[in-house]
Formats: C-alpha cells, sequence, structure tokens
C-alpha cells in the first residue's frame, strides 16, 4: 500500500468519523429521540473501529513485517500484545 494512498484513506475515514459526531452533537442539541442519538452513537463507534482495523491492518503489513526481518520481533510481539489488551479493556 503506497504511503499516499493510505494516509488520504486515513484521512478521509477520520473525516466521516468527525462528520458522524458532529451530526450526533446536534442532535443532542435539537433534543432528538434518544434511540436515534443512539444509533448515531453506534455509527460513530463502527467508524471508529474501522478506522482502527485499517491502521492496524497497515502496521501489520508494512511495520511489523520490517520488525521481524531486522530482528526485532520481540519488540512487534510486545506492541501487538499491548494493542490487544487495550482492546479487550473496551
Amino acid at each position: 500500500m503506497k504511503h499516499y494512498n493510505y494516509k488520504s484513506s486515513a484521512i478521509r475515514r477520520l473525516r466521516v468519523a468527525g462528520g458522524q459526531i458532529k451530526g450526533l452533537e446536534k442532535m443532542v442539541e435539537q433534543d432528538k429521540y434518544c434511540i436515534d442519538i443512539i444509533h448515531q452513537s453506534l455509527a460513530v463507534k463502527k467508524a471508529l473501529s474501522s478506522f482502527e482495523d485499517f491502521i492496524l491492518e497497515n502496521h501489520l503489513s508494512a511495520h511489523v513485517v520490517k520488525q521481524i526481518k531486522s530482528g526485532k520481533s520481540k519488540k512487534a510481539i510486545d506492541e501487538i500484545l499491548s494493542i490487544y489488551r487495550l482492546s479487550k479493556r473496551k
């Protein structure tokens, strides 16, 4: 994956999530129906989760491969375990 394409895709995904958050804020300001607000909030979570998956996939395919090839597999494993442990706390 080319760096430029990766970066523009990551930014696009964040802008989508940001737009969803602004929409959520507007819904609260306008006293929209609670269930509709929750639906929008779940959409925000899904967008952020998709962003995290995208970043992790890039990390695994680019950085982890480099780390392993350069003899830094312990660092790669520790980083992935760290993210895994954080994700379990959700």
